[in-house]
């Protein structure tokens, strides 16, 4: 009989509490499961069969991690996300300004006003305080000039923050305001959750640019070079990632989502959905001409975003990972 070995791991990137699978051959499932682990620490298997191993990572280890099972002659290995920030409130994507300063939340509790809304991660990993101008703060989005812009979900507007994290209305009366997203030409575009998408122009005016479904949770937006892209999670066992055309047209893009949250494009036009259905979670690449594929796992995943090189930035609701691009 053959030695147990080990072809490959999908996904090949994933945090904490993520679940991944170990392919392969030979492996002896019976009478007793093999010990796996994963960096130094023995993980659960959650499904076993002599080709496959599923198991929950359990290590907070970063980086290039080996997988190894016992009893087989070869091992391979997997990307761990290191966790940049902790104690946030994330509940849609992070954003990095034109400097690779990243900006997360602590958007707290419906109409709780917390010491520090808004967070700036420097990009030699220190945290700061950035402003307290915003009571739940819900999306942001950097503008065509740079400047940073947040909704509220509590007061029904888009603040603009100044560099010393100021803030001024530049928006109100829309709705329940979450997803935010920039044209080239400076043209907003918020999410309402109770169903419409709004276009802002350069000076504050909002009009309905398009009307969707309502969310139970959040509209969340990314501009693609097509179209606008909303994830508006429901009760539904399976949601839709809708695109909506530079002229209002609404349209499907994929349907077999399970409670899909952030959305953004990486730096080579590529689509990545957040999909936070239990079991399944973690972030997937959708692309025209295919199924979209599992890239990250990750438990209770709400947002992500992309630097200049390439990294992914990964949030659950309170914490904040980074992943390399190049691996």
């Amino acid at each position: 009989m053959s030695t147990p070995s080990i072809t490959s791991v999908t996904p090949g990137r994933a945090i904490a509490g993520g679940r991944i699978t170990i392919h392969g051959s030979g492996f002896e499932v019976t009478p007793q499961l093999p010990e796996v682990r994963v960096g130094t620490e023995p993980v659960r298997v959650s499904f076993a069969s002599p080709s496959e191993l599923s198991v929950i990572v359990a290590t907070e280890e970063a980086g290039r991690v080996p997988v190894h099972v016992t009893g087989t002659a070869s091992e391979a290995a997997v990307w761990l996300g290191a966790r940049i920030a902790t104690g946030l409130h994330q509940v849609d994507n992070p954003v990095f300004d034109r400097a690779g300063n990243l900006f997360l939340t602590y958007s707290g509790t419906r109409g709780q006003h917390v010491p520090v809304s808004i967070f700036r991660v420097v990009t030699n990993g220190t945290r700061e305080s950035f402003s307290s101008g915003v009571t739940n703060p819900t999306s942001m989005a950097l503008s065509p000039d740079g400047e940073l812009f947040v909704s509220s979900r509590f007061e029904g507007a888009v603040y603009r923050l100044s560099a010393d994290g100021n803030a001024d209305v530049y928006a109100s009366d829309l709705g329940i305001p979450c997803g935010l997203a920039f044209a080239s030409d400076g043209t907003l575009f918020v999410g309402d959750r109770s169903g419409t998408v709004f276009r802002v122009s350069r000076s504050g005016q909002a009009s309905t640019f398009a009307t969707l479904p309502s969310s139970v949770a959040a509209f969340h937006l990314a501009l693609g070079s097509d179209g606008l892209y909303v994830t508006a999670p429901t009760l539904s066992a399976r949601d839709v990632i809708y695109r909506i055309a530079f002229d209002g047209a609404v349209s499907v893009v994929f349907s077999g989502f399970g409670r899909p949250q952030g959305i953004a494009f990486s730096p080579d036009g590529t689509l990545h959905v957040v999909e936070a259905l239990a079991g399944a979670s973690g972030v997937y690449k959708v692309t025209p001409d295919g199924d979209p594929e599992l890239v990250l796992a990750g438990p209770k995943l709400v947002g992500l975003t992309f630097d200049a090189q390439g990294d992914m930035i990964v949030c659950s609701s309170d914490t904040a990972y980074r992943l390399p691009h190049a691996m």
